[in-house]
């Protein structure tokens, strides 16, 4: 490799606040456009702005979750631009006074552990929307739905620590993860909720002198911002390569080409003509308020798959799956409540049959029609012995599909398993006296066969002997 990637990332996060961050309309997806604005969002004349005050508190919690320093005193600023969906011909941002300074976090790729800086965290609004669409009677037209206006965010802006694509994926999930679990945005890609621009420069490797970047906007996957990242670095080292210079501008990602396309130039910071807003004041936040979302927090990934394996004692990978989406955790930490001695039981049924129908389905554990009091009471009949693993898996099903009690499906269907020492002797010697081939195979020193017999015995008994009785005493009476 001749040249080294540079890559930092700006990630805007929509929070999850009922209302805007500068008036009272309702910040809901998918309403009719232009149906939740008002005066203020509108940016019509004389209209003033008034900040949540549930917006500062979920910027505070992100500082602290991604060990950020909360500035004492910040300030909103107007940044200057013009663009058809920016009612006011501003936006009301932050600038030289951000809410939140100098945090980090730690990622892991290929087993390595890298600390990524964040530079700022900033509040600030959302711009509107344009649709384009062929409106009856107009032809082509892009419309402009101003729903989304003043709809809060939060722009996480990391140092320029990243050096590859699988590193920016890594940095990306984290903090994903961290503001879900946070309760402050509800992560959703598709509709915006969670994007990212990634700003790529190249130099030559050895340098610390930083090449010329690109910004590519608003990119809202991850698999996407992976191949828009990796895309932009191979194509300036290819114009560089060429004699040609790469040009600071900002580019948008195709998803069905995998390329990166010129959008605009680039602006700097001077040329926005950031100023304070003067109709809000400073913001002063006390020690005792940041004290105060400090208590409120909830645990956070890191810490919880650690708890996972130091206190429940599940592996690193089961620690991983579990912790990876806070639903899930919640839903296995409920499951293991009821059932403490069955950590490893638990965790293997939530990961297994649990996540295969959710993915068969669609669905996430928020929709799981199997409660944890219901999966408690299914692995209660396993452990007395009332049922084997098999057919719990086959009343697991049922349960997913009709909500009834395992008892109920494992009486009404008789499935209860057979451990009668008796009926499962007259089982095997009945499989034995068909099968003596194997029987003398077996007796020879081919004990291979063993397993050959066990699935017989399961099959004649329909599934229902004791699994444990039919290898002890199946074993015997191969043994003679």
């Amino acid at each position: 490799m001749k040249y080294q990637a540079v890559i930092g990332l700006e990630v805007h996060v929509q929070l999850l606040t009922n209302t805007k961050i500068f008036c009272g309309c309702s910040t809901k997806f998918g309403a009719t456009p232009n149906s939740q604005t008002c005066p203020v969002c509108l940016g019509m004349p004389g209209a003033l702005p008034v900040l949540n005050k549930k917006v500062v508190e979920y910027a505070i919690r992100a500082g602290l979750a991604t060990n950020c320093g909360i500035a004492p005193k910040s300030v909103f600023a107007r940044k200057n631009y013009f663009y058809p969906d920016l009612p006011k011909g501003y936006q009301i941002s932050q600038y030289e006074l951000p809410i939140c300074l100098s945090g980090h976090l730690d990622i892991e790729v290929d087993g390595d552990v890298k600390r990524i800086g964040i530079t700022r965290i900033h509040m600030e609004e959302d711009a509107g929307k344009l649709v384009h669409a062929d409106v009856p009677g107009a032809g082509d037209a892009s419309c402009v739905d101003l729903n989304r206006a003043c709809t809060p965010l939060l722009e996480i802006v990391s140092e320029p620590d990243i050096r590859s694509a699988d590193e920016a994926v890594a940095y990306l999930k984290k903090l994903h993860q961290i503001v879900v679990y946070l309760g402050i945005c509800d992560g959703n890609m598709e509709e915006g909720s969670f994007r990212c621009d990634a700003n790529v420069s190249v130099m030559p490797v050895g340098s610390d002198t930083f090449g010329t970047r690109t910004e590519t906007k608003n990119v809202n996957s991850f698999r996407f911002v992976k191949q828009a990242i990796e895309y932009e670095i191979e194509r300036q080292i290819d114009l560089i390569e060429e004699g040609g210079k790469v040009i600071q501008e900002t580019r948008l990602f195709d998803p069905n080409t995998g390329v990166t396309r010129s959008m605009r130039g680039k602006e700097e910071a001077h040329d926005y003509r950031y100023f304070p807003d003067p109709d809000l004041v400073p913001l002063v936040i006390s020690n005792d308020w940041v004290e105060d979302v400090r208590l409120s927090l909830p645990e956070l990934p890191e810490a919880k798959f650690r708890r996972y394996q130091d206190e429940l004692g599940l592996t690193a990978y089961d620690a991983e799956v579990l912790t990876a989406d806070r639903l899930l955790a919640r839903y296995f930490e409920s499951c293991v409540a009821l059932a403490p001695q069955q950590v490893k039981t638990v965790a293997n049924w939530v990961m297994g049959e649990v996540a295969r129908k959710l993915n068969d389905e669609g669905k996430g554990i928020a929709d799981c029609p199997v409660t944890p009091q219901l999966l408690n009471a299914l692995l209660k009949l396993m452990e007395a012995g009332t049922i084997s693993g098999k057919i719990a898996k086959t009343v697991f099903d049922e349960m997913w599909s009709t909500g009834k009690e395992p008892a109920a499906i494992v009486e009404e269907k008789g499935l209860v398993q057979v451990s009668d020492t008796g009926e499962i002797e007259r089982i095997i010697d009945e499989v034995m006296a068909a099968n003596q081939g194997q029987v003398n195979e077996f007796r020879s020193g081919k004990e291979k066969v063993f397993g050959f017999f066990v699935g017989q015995v399961m099959r004649a008994s329909k599934g229902k002997a004791n699994p444990a009785l039919v290898n002890e005493i199946l074993l015997k009476k191969l043994r003679g």
